[in-house]
């Protein structure tokens, strides 16, 4: 793909991201995106985290597919959810479900440390080549089962999902710092949820539904070690 052309996609995708923000403000809570999010969005080649037959199809706001039945998601979702952790420059960040790699490579440009897990073992190589090939030189990732979460490196100051569960993992609960803010989806497959969860300074968790969204099912099996 020419510079020119993904220039031009990706000035479009970032336009396609902010109107739906804004169509959808009083779902969300808000009408746009934290400028810093959008500024991640704008660095990171999207195209270089999606198989080259989809290259083309990049910056279109759609999921694609990346292979083993599992999909990179659309723009506005990464965007959302990214938005919704609400990343702090100095943040350690657990991310269960490295796919290509693309949402570690957006918040690689917000955090300190991003820790990733992906279940799929080719999967995961490749996400690494394509992480280390765009720089991303703070994100450290493992093949595992990520319902376990990392608890070498816990606590975390943010978690972010991209697989969904029945119930959030008790895990992924723990690992999570006080103060700390967790993004997933979960829910049966017909009926998941984008969950806002917050860990309060006693421990206790409260959860706020933001939107329908469907995602893959998060594996429980195995110890993930």
């Amino acid at each position: 793909m020419r510079a020119e052309d993904v220039e031009a996609l990706r000035k479009d995708m970032l336009a396609v991201i902010a109107a739906s923000a804004f169509a959808l403000r009083d779902t969300i809570g808000k009408s746009a995106f934290d400028e810093r999010v959008m500024t991640a969005l704008g660095k990171v080649p999207r195209h270089e985290f999606v198989p080259i037959e989809f290259q083309p199809y990049a910056y279109a706001n759609i999921p694609l597919p990346i292979g083993f039945e599992k999909t990179i998601s659309q723009p506005f979702i990464v965007a959302l959810m990214t938005d919704l952790l609400d990343v702090k420059a100095d943040d350690s960040v657990l991310e269960i479900g490295t796919g290509l790699g693309y949402q570690a490579a957006v918040l690689a440009q917000l955090a300190r440390k991003i820790y990733s897990v992906e279940i799929i073992e080719e999967l995961g190589q490749k996400a690494k080549q394509r992480l280390r090939q765009q720089g991303c030189s703070n994100v450290e990732l493992k093949i595992a089962n990520g319902y376990h979460g990392w608890p070498e490196h816990a606590p975390f100051d943010k978690v972010i999902v991209t697989a969904a569960p029945d119930l959030i993992p008790p895990p992924l609960i723990h690992q999570l710092k006080a103060g700390g803010k967790m993004v997933i989806p979960a829910g049966l497959p017909n009926t998941q949820q984008l969950i806002l969860a917050e860990k309060l300074a006693n421990g206790r968790m409260t959860m706020k539904e933001i939107l329908t969204v469907r995602f893959s099912q998060l594996e429980e099996t195995g110890s993930g070690f």
